[in-house]
């Protein structure tokens, strides 16, 4: 395992490659295009598998969407792909330990969360071509059920939860970054995922993914307001827990170093002559 210290300096070589990724767009785009597919099929899983349970009032169905969710984190993990929640916590980190400049990072930060939008968009709607959803009517309830709680939270409430989900979400980034193996890596984000979602927090990727299924399949209740409202307080509660309670959290503890590039060696002035 990795010390803090060297988990740090992971994070900022992943945030200056992050940045860096700015010059080539196209590719950049697929790759957070990915990430909210990754995350759609999440969201699909969930609702046919935890939609029968949900429809009987079961109360198992929210630890089986737990169960079924860390899908979204491990693909992105492990195939590769740009997630704007867990890039809130690494390219703080960059700019922090000064690896990157704010401006850019900022730029990072944006151009994931439009990929990561359509991605959830394009998937969605195949989805919904798809009929998938319609096939399995507890899974459609499940669906507007969700949607239907999602447009009657108040702003606080979206920000406090997307703060705490967040949290969950970036300490499964930060602990696989200490990590050399891949078997705990899976762990633990198996337990951090299976954390947020059993306990109804909310992440702005799954929900681009919950309205677009909803626009495009008629739900009332997902409205182009209470999708703007979500994507706006869940968005910036995401912010805070992945940038200030993990990122910030751990450079503090990590002693707030600055970064120091692979192949860069420290130069120690010759004592003057007597």
């Amino acid at each position: 395992m990795r010390t803090i210290e060297q988990t740090l300096d992971f994070q900022a070589d992943a945030a200056t490659h992050k940045v860096g990724e700015l010059r080539h767009p196209l590719r950049f785009a697929v790759s957070g295009m990915l990430a909210g597919a990754y995350v759609g099929i999440a969201v699909v899983l969930m609702l046919s598998t935890a939609g029968p349970l949900a429809a009987t009032d079961d109360g198992l169905a929210k630890l089986v969407s737990g169960l079924v969710f860390g899908i979204a984190l491990t693909l992105v993990v492990f195939a590769g792909a740009e997630l704007v929640t867990s890039s809130m916590m690494t390219l703080t980190q960059g700019a922090l330990m000064r690896a990157t400049p704010r401006t850019p990072t900022a730029g990072a930060l944006g151009f994931t969360f439009a990929a990561n939008l359509l991605g959830s968009a394009v998937f969605g709607i195949l989805v919904a071509i798809a009929g998938v959803l319609h096939d399995n009517s507890a899974a459609a309830d499940m669906l507007q059920a969700m949607l239907d709680a999602k447009a009657h939270e108040a702003p606080l409430q979206l920000f406090v939860r997307g703060i705490l989900c967040n949290i969950l979400v970036c300490l499964a980034i930060w602990m696989v970054a200490r990590l050399t193996s891949d078997g705990p890596k899976l762990a633990v984000i198996f337990w951090a995922l299976l954390a947020f979602i059993a306990s109804g927090f909310e992440h702005v990727v799954a929900n681009m993914t919950t309205f677009t299924l909803g626009f495009a399949t008629g739900v009332e209740s997902a409205t182009w307001t209470s999708f703007g409202t979500n994507m706006l307080w869940v968005g910036l509660g995401n912010l805070v827990g992945g940038a200030l309670v993990v990122g910030l959290a751990y450079w503090l503890i990590g002693g707030s170093p600055r970064y120091r590039a692979p192949n860069e060696t420290v130069t120690v002035d010759a004592p003057a002559s007597a």
